[in-house]
């Protein structure tokens, strides 16, 4: 193929961007509440028809297309409780990054066939180069700006899937990969040239050979862990007035947490009480009624309580968890790591203060990262942590398990989205991290859902939505890691920036290619 020839667009752009968009709005019925997982597979297909052949100014809005369709439908908890205008920005600015990983992904399909000709090539090189410059945008967007988001990411749809015991092996990148490497390819099986009646068995061999390597994918387990005996968790859902705008009194979410917990006084041989993000509203070290409520927890149950409440440090905020025994108060603690931005904090206050100042100035206080170890040790077992949204992010989970976590304890606080699919959502991804560490994970929230996972993703118990209740649940502890505990991080590196590499040098080979095609004169 000479160096100016390129693969003509298989739609044209009026057909491209409606279809981009329709494969946006599938990947959303992949996630929770509807959680099809299968969708993906062909929302991935038709975003990326829609960019072969591309320039890249119609791959932007083919891609800007399939990134408002998704995250519209995605993250519309975000205008539950302050309107249109959050939920709107963060859509369109998260559709920006899309829009940007689009147009790489058709210099891809414009590149490799002019510089790596074959059939091969069209099989395996452009399927591997596409599905990692897939997941380089979703490294992007979660780690740019203010920390991320990195939500929504294709391998989070997969996790009542049969591929999702890969992420075990590699992460969450490293099966977003495998899925959108598998389309790619089933796309370029079906745009291949046929070849005549005698090598037809030939025709056959890359949909046999992908079919294979998908039942192994399938057919491989999740990396095992070792079994380490169970700690007994009480937790309980206190469903108080635990949203930003609900009305209370200060005191009454604590209220509503020891109510939900009396039930499991007098139960032995518990080994830790669990309340959620958000379940201590009043100060014990200057209110003594927050105090006696925490000590008499502890005592009835025998068991440290593991509470979460907001600290005030001089001027800085910290959404802090905390170990508390009776008689003896706090004895741990970790701050959340990953605030939330215009939701915890707000980033360069001032610039948006002038462009929204109502929302702005409705978060009063903002609060400052953790630097400490998102791990607690509870009478000589190790548990992981996370509060809220720092479950969505890959290296503090990780970190917890290579610290020696056994469990996890997640304590998440969902009273802003009720009656959303945002609970829904956050659940998959802490199932999801249940198969990824080999690690059973009690994920609380203050108003549901509330579950219990094993370390193979399912449930082992789980209390309703938006109703008070209490589990008690011998929860099983595992030891060793998984190699995505391990390697995460390089497998995210390789697949992601190692694509944008090679995308890069092929960039500058099909320049050069074209220089020289220009300076060679016509026969």
């Amino acid at each position: 193929m000479p160096p100016d020839a390129a693969p003509r667009p298989l739609l044209p752009l009026w057909a491209a961007v409606p279809v981009s968009a329709a494969g946006g709005l599938l990947l959303d019925v992949a996630f929770p509440s509807v959680g099809w997982w299968p969708m993906a597979f062909p929302s991935i297909a038709l975003g990326l028809v829609a960019l072969i052949g591309r320039q890249v100014g119609g791959a932007l809005l083919a891609g800007l297309a399939y990134g408002l369709a998704f995250y519209l439908m995605n993250v519309d908890f975000t205008a539950e409780w302050v309107g249109p205008l959050p939920w709107i920005a963060l859509s369109a600015f998260e559709s920006l990054f899309v829009a940007a990983g689009a147009a790489v992904i058709a210099l891809a399909y414009r590149w490799v066939p002019r510089l790596v000709p074959g059939r091969r090539a069209r099989l395996v090189v452009l399927p591997v180069l596409v599905a990692g410059l897939w997941t380089a945008r979703e490294a992007v967007t979660g780690g740019f700006p203010y920390g991320g988001f990195p939500w929504g990411r294709v391998g989070t749809s997969q996790v009542s899937g049969p591929l999702i015991e890969v992420v075990s092996w590699t992460g969450t990148a490293g099966l977003t990969f495998v899925v959108v490497a598998v389309v790619a390819a089933a796309i370029e099986m079906i745009r291949m040239p046929r070849r005549g009646r005698s090598g037809g068995y030939r025709n056959l061999l890359p949909a046999a050979a992908l079919a294979a390597i998908v039942a192994v994918l399938t057919l491989v387990p999740a990396w095992p862990t070792t079994p380490a005996g169970t700690m007994r968790v009480a937790s309980a859902q206190g469903n108080g007035p635990a949203g930003y705008f609900d009305e209370r009194a200060a005191g009454d979410i604590l209220e509503s947490q020891y109510e939900a917990t009396m039930p499991l006084f007098g139960e032995e041989d518990v080994d830790v009480v669990l309340w959620p993000e958000g379940s201590v509203d009043l100060d014990p070290a200057e209110s003594p009624a927050a105090a006696s409520a925490l000590d008499r927890v502890s005592r009835e149950l025998d068991a440290p309580l593991l509470a979460n409440r907001i600290d005030q440090r001089g001027d800085a905020y910290f959404n802090m968890s905390f170990l508390w025994r009776a008689g003896e108060g706090i004895e741990q603690t970790y701050d959340k790591r990953n605030p939330v931005p215009f939701g915890e904090y707000v980033p360069d206050r001032s610039f948006y203060d002038a462009i929204a100042p109502d929302l702005i100035r409705m978060i009063g206080r903002d609060y400052t990262p953790g630097q400490n170890a998102p791990v607690f040790d509870i009478d000589g077992t190790l548990a992981g942590l996370a509060i809220c949204f720092d479950v969505i992010y890959d290296a503090l989970v990780w970190e917890g398990a290579r610290d020696g976590a056994r469990v996890y304890l997640f304590q998440t606080n969902n009273a802003d989205f009720r009656g959303t699919d945002e609970n829904l959502q956050q659940l998959a991804v802490a199932r999801l991290r249940a198969i990824e560490t080999g690690r059973a994970v009690v994920n609380l929230s203050t108003v549901g859902t509330s579950q219990v996972i094993a370390a193979d993703g399912s449930t082992i118990e789980g209390l309703p939505a938006d109703e008070p209740g209490h589990m008690l649940t011998d929860v099983p502890l595992r030891t060793g890691l998984t190699p995505a505990t391990i390697v995460g991080p390089w497998v995210d590196a390789v697949l992601s920036w190692g694509s944008v590499a090679v995308l890069l040098v092929l960039g500058v080979t099909v320049r050069l290619s074209a220089r020289r095609h220009a300076k060679t004169p016509a026969p």
